[in-house]
């Protein structure tokens, strides 16, 4: 994305008169463009995350004589005027109680799946689905503030189709799968924020957060496995639809809602009549969403966030 010419030119708007010699301040335009995210961010890291959303690189800082996106944004954070000292953001795992809340949450629709297939009940597969499609993220805390009505109800679409298919076992499996998949993001978020922190280039953030998240999804994709195992239904269809259903999540709570949008239509193709389109779907999903979450502004907080 190109900066607009208001944020790299001085002021003076003689395009014959070297920049460093007019009295511009072009970090200054800058700050009065981005003062809502300077005022309302904890450190500079939130405005670095902002400026890289608004697809300022470490190149266009080179233009406001900065050597990468880091070091304009603490200049940016350190003349902004705010009130009182923000709190630092946490640097490990959250612990407090709005995540133990949350966990809890995670692990009704396993609970409430098993306790339908306990009671016989003939629609337990069904409610498994629903129950599994709104563990995905509570509407208006998801894809920043929006609801995403197409995601959640093409996911549920497939995994309806799914369970239909491959019987209530399936459809379990993957109900308890929410509560792992919760806990594995809201670990992959955490880190990947403490390398946030130790980070100077954004360069340098994206390297180190893919292996992150590839580890993450394996340990989850073998959570996935265990309970399809317990559930007795075939791994080769319910991992590749969990792992889809994570990355639909967490590019749901990271603020990408296209990319879940298009996890949310791979679960539809991975329904296709063919052996490999579970292995097929997930794969294809999984090249955008590592590019997706390696961005640093995936990771700013936001209202809904782990």
């Amino acid at each position: 994305m190109t900066v607009p010419l208001d944020e790299a030119a001085p002021v003076d708007p003689s395009p014959r008169r070297p920049a460093h010699r007019s009295g511009g301040d072009p970090v200054k335009a800058l700050l009065h463009r981005h003062r809502e995210l300077c005022e309302h961010a904890v450190d500079p890291l939130e405005i670095a995350a902002g400026l890289e959303a608004h697809g300022i690189t470490d190149r266009t800082a080179a233009r406001f004589r900065h050597r990468d996106v880091f070091s304009l944004a603490e200049e940016l954070y350190a003349r902004t005027s705010r009130d009182g000292t923000p709190p630092a953001p946490p640097a490990g795992i959250p612990v407090h109680a709005k995540a133990v809340r949350g966990f809890g949450y995670a692990l009704l629709p396993g609970a409430l799946a098993l306790g339908a297939a306990a009671a016989e009940v003939p629609w337990a597969g069904a409610f498994a689905v629903l129950a599994t499609v709104a563990s995905l993220g509570r509407p208006g805390q998801a894809a920043g503030g929006r609801f995403p009505a197409p995601v959640y109800l093409l996911a549920a679409a497939a995994l309806g189709w799914a369970v239909h298919r491959h019987g209530t076992p399936l459809g379990i499996a993957l109900a308890v799968s929410a509560a792992p998949a919760h806990l594995a993001g809201a670990v992959f978020a955490a880190r990947a924020r403490r390398r946030l922190a130790g980070s100077r280039v954004l360069e340098d953030f994206a390297d180190g957060v893919r292996p992150l998240l590839l580890g993450t999804l394996t340990l989850y994709a073998a959570a996935a496995a265990g309970a399809a195992a317990a559930a007795g239904t075939p791994l080769a269809v319910a991992v590749p639809l969990a792992v889809l259903l994570f990355l639909t999540r967490l590019l749901l709570v990271h603020g990408a809602p296209r990319g879940a949008l298009a996890a949310a239509l791979a679960l539809v193709l991975a329904l296709l009549p063919f052996p490999a389109a579970p292995f097929v779907a997930a794969v294809g999903v999984l090249v955008p969403a590592v590019l997706a979450l390696s961005r640093a502004s995936a990771h700013a907080q936001r209202p809904g966030t782990h």
